[in-house]
């Protein structure tokens, strides 16, 4: 049998970081507002006849192999790999080969995207049937094992549904709305720049947690501001009004700029400035922060050249598009 997956990354345009549990809790109408995009997650598993388990990371050039599931919960090597199959437990030998287009270290959600196509073609090869949301579920615990750290919740939302998202963050759990917007709109307003630099997520992240459940004053007030701007934003994508999406966005990034030392750097300071000049007012980082990507909002006449200058001054310009479709599979018997 022959299972293929993929899934799409994303770029998160508000509300990030309020998303790990239980710190949305705390913040009336916390949400996020996130779209997938074409930097895809892929997941092969094709079924052995034997019990042989071989797991394979293209990415990270990297293969393990085991005789059966006993060994996979204490592999250090393919530990997102392992544990998934661990969890799922199929009743079979495979082989499963993963890679994600995203460069590592992006900031895009890749770990999650991959985690997602990995339990989309586990959930289709043992028949658990699982639901989108049970599958957000169990991929969230597994990563959550895996980096020994609360993970966040948006991640794991575009590579499900695809399109522009609003998380909407409550007590009776997470609401998923889809954005009713025109993609291609959208993303002609957007430009997507990796910086090169590797990003300090984890200690980014673990950092502003244990500060806001300390009860650090000036941390909650931040996270109150990245609250209002995520709701901001969410009006901005659906009243199709760019100009209060610049400054939804520039004022996220005001405000999560001081939640931590390592969120900003010079490069990535250099870069805001050289797009501000070419036509894009507002910027932020994609995910934690400390490097990875950043999107800039600019004009569709001002795109090309805020493109062009991002690259002259050494960034590496992603062309992507906003991926309309979630979890793809396809099975062959």
């Amino acid at each position: 049998m022959l299972i293929e997956s993929i899934a799409p990354t994303r770029v998160d345009l508000a509300g990030g970081t309020v998303d790990i549990w239980p710190l949305y809790l705390f913040h009336e109408n916390a949400c996020t507002v996130n779209f997938a995009i074409d930097q895809y997650a892929q997941c092969q598993i094709r079924t052995r006849r034997d019990r042989r388990i071989i797991l394979r990371s293209i990415d990270g050039r990297k293969t393990v192999r085991f005789s059966n599931l006993e060994g996979l919960r204490s592999d250090r090597i393919l530990p997102l790999l392992s544990r998934l199959v661990h969890t799922f437990s199929p009743q079979t030998g495979l082989e499963m080969t993963t890679s994600c287009m995203a460069p590592a270290g992006s900031g895009l959600g890749g770990s999650s995207a991959l985690n997602i196509a990995i339990c989309g073609a586990l959930n289709v090869l043992t028949h658990a049937r699982l639901s989108k949301m049970a599958i957000q579920a169990l991929a969230k615990n597994v990563e959550a094992q895996v980096i020994n750290i609360p993970t966040g919740e948006q991640d794991y939302f575009p590579p499900l549904f695809g399109g522009a998202l609003c998380l909407h963050l409550k007590e009776q759990g997470i609401r998923v709305e889809k954005l009713p917007v025109d993609l291609k709109e959208l993303e002609s307003h957007l430009v997507l720049c990796f910086t090169g630099e590797p990003r300090y997520s984890a200690i980014n992240n673990w950092e502003m947690f244990k500060r806001h459940i300390n009860g650090d004053r000036s941390t909650i007030a931040k996270f109150e501001n990245i609250v209002g701007s995520a709701v901001q934003m969410r009006a901005a994508v659906l009243g199709r009004d760019f100009t209060h999406l610049r400054r939804a966005l520039a004022a996220e990034w005001k405000h999560r700029k001081h939640l931590a030392p390592r969120i900003t750097t010079p490069f990535m300071e250099r870069l805001t400035r050289i797009a501000k000049q070419a036509g894009a007012p507002a910027a932020k980082v994609c995910g934690a922060g400390g490097g990875g990507c950043m999107v800039f909002a600019t004009t569709p006449r001002r795109k090309q050249a805020v493109q062009e200058a991002l690259h002259r001054a050494g960034g590496r310009v992603i062309d992507f598009r906003i991926a309309p479709q979630g979890l793809r599979i396809r099975a062959e018997a």
